[in-house]
């Protein structure tokens, strides 16, 4: 897909599989994050959207007025965090290089990378809109 120039419609149209949907304050600024710490691709960004590109993944921001006809609006909380139990794997990321990355951005770093008896060396990043960001690779 043409990210760059696709209508809402034809989006719509073409999306399979598991979807997701952030809903965030400020897109502009969660679509900096992303670029910024973990090298997302952002497509459409305005105020009020964003397609973003993780590898081959596709998910979208929205913000809080785009879903004021939603029922899922009423149960947002006033004040952050609005993401808590949501863990957002990013398993092709370097997870020393996000921490890094995302200090530099005032983001809040909830676990350093840390070597995992599952087999990954993570950590946990939590954007401002108090999303759980986990860049993992296995274990070297």
């Amino acid at each position: 897909m043409d990210y760059d120039n696709i209508d809402a419609d034809a989006l719509g149209r073409g999306l399979s599989g598991l979807g997701l949907n952030l809903l965030v304050r400020d897109v502009k600024s969660q679509a900096l994050f992303l670029t910024t710490v973990f090298d997302m691709t952002c497509h459409q960004v305005t105020a009020d959207f964003a397609i973003v590109r993780y590898g081959t993944q596709v998910f979208q921001l929205h913000s809080d007025g785009t879903y004021h006809a939603n029922p899922l609006l009423s149960l947002l909380p006033e004040t952050p965090p609005r993401g808590a139990g949501i863990e957002l794997r990013l398993y092709d990321t370097d997870p020393e290089v996000a921490v890094e990355r995302a200090k530099a951005v005032g983001a809040t770093i909830l676990q350093k990378p840390t070597d995992k008896p599952h087999g990954l060396r993570e950590a946990y990043i939590l954007c401002k809109n108090g999303y759980a960001w986990v860049p993992s690779r296995p274990k070297s």
